[in-house]
């Protein structure tokens, strides 16, 4: 009997800031933190190396991504959808 096991990838969704290089794009993901002791909220953000097969997202663009095996040393991301260009 074979069982199937279930894996939840991790998911974000950023902005493209960078699309210079072939089949990877740098996407900024922002999220909001709030400080401990005083409550009050600050952002901070990411960027990650997303592959992008087709190349078919393009700076400024809202872009999901999920989490993939390593690619090459910086790529463990791999592009999802395009959501507005």
């Amino acid at each position: 009997m074979e069982t199937t096991t279930i894996v939840n990838k991790r998911k974000f969704e950023g902005q493209v800031v960078s699309a210079a290089m072939t089949k990877t794009v740098i996407v900024r993901v922002d999220s909001l933190k709030i400080n401990a002791k005083y409550g009050k909220s600050y952002k901070i953000s990411r960027k990650y190396a997303v592959h992008d097969e087709k190349s078919e997202a393009k700076v400024g663009d809202k872009v999901v991504f999920v989490e993939t095996r390593p690619l090459s040393k910086t790529k463990k991301w791999r592009l999802v959808e395009v959501l507005k260009k």
